[in-house]
């Protein structure tokens, strides 16, 4: 078995919203130090971020919006989405992580890759920031992979909050399988079962909506059954994973209440769905920084089939 990739630089902690602000740079010191604490750190192939060219960002985001962020400097985009001196890079970095990790999959080098990156990117739609998230990481991902020959990627999204962006991306497209377990209702809002695509793409968008509380067993039940049998029903060349740890019940942003055990077993059932199709994971959530460093080290332990 190939040893999983494992993508990190501290150029993503240049990004530093207010203080008060729950995405902060001690989210990525945490799985760091947790990581390298740990007995796997020398069992994986360590990477580093490309940076995403301006016109690789725009194969998902609008010009006009892209030439917004160029500019911008330094405040709030959004309510919650704030841009300082250094937030450029770091996202534009965390596309190009993602980016990375798609190149070294087709170059044979690993088969499963972790991409600790922020800022998140799952709300950020074509036109907008939103939600922590400045530009689409997987998207982008996404779009890149399917230039290199992936034909047809499959997203999964497991962060509690719905990618309203990600879906909107792709919401027209039968070529990208966007799949989505989240807290609803909850922010942002969207993600109902009825939302399963447009023209093309009706019925590439596939929504589970579950309610505040929802626990190991419900997630197993999705990511051991439902998942699997989509995956094989869509045939992707391969899976992007939107990986948000804020599924976790000692999360603050939620109301979810996944177990370590929990995690282990929704990474373990995306694994198995892929069989041997590359799949590269990209942190988006996850707020609680010992439960985000150890479902981060659980994760990576389950692509090395500890």
């Amino acid at each position: 078995m190939k040893k999983p990739g494992f993508v990190h630089d501290d150029l993503f902690l240049n990004h530093v919203p207010p203080g008060w602000h729950p995405e902060s740079p001690e989210r990525l010191k945490a799985i760091h130090d947790r990581v390298m604490g740990s007995g796997i750190w020398n069992s994986l192939v360590r990477l580093r971020p490309r940076r995403a060219g301006l016109e690789e960002i725009g194969a998902v985001h609008d010009p006009a919006y892209i030439e917004r962020i160029r500019r911008f400097g330094t405040g709030y985009l959004d309510a919650d989405t704030y841009m300082s001196e250094g937030s450029l890079e770091a996202a534009l970095h965390a596309a190009g992580a993602v980016m990375e990790a798609v190149d070294k999959c087709r170059s044979g080098l690993v088969n499963r890759v972790f991409c600790a990156v922020r800022p998140p990117g799952h709300h950020a739609e074509a036109d907008r920031a939103m939600g922590f998230c400045i530009f689409n990481n997987v998207a982008v991902g996404a779009r890149y992979a399917q230039g290199l020959g992936y034909g047809k990627v499959f997203i999964v999204d497991f962060d509690v909050h719905h990618g309203n962006g990600t879906e909107h991306i792709f919401y027209e497209d039968d070529t990208v399988f966007y799949f989505s377990t989240h807290q609803y209702p909850h922010y942002p809002g969207t993600g109902s079962r009825q939302e399963r695509g447009r023209g093309r793409g009706e019925g590439f968008t596939y929504n589970v909506p579950l309610p505040s509380g929802a626990g190991d067993e419900e997630y197993a039940g999705i990511y051991t059954e439902v998942l699997g049998e989509t995956v094989s029903s869509f045939g992707p060349d391969i899976m992007l994973v939107s990986a948000g740890y804020d599924i976790h019940a000692n999360d603050p942003l939620a109301g979810m209440q996944v177990t370590d055990a929990g995690i282990r077993s929704i990474v373990g059932g995306i694994l198995s769905a892929a069989g041997d199709t590359p799949v590269v994971f990209a942190l988006e959530g996850g707020y609680d920084l010992t439960a985000l460093a150890d479902s981060v080290l659980a994760t990576l332990e389950e692509m090395l089939g500890t």
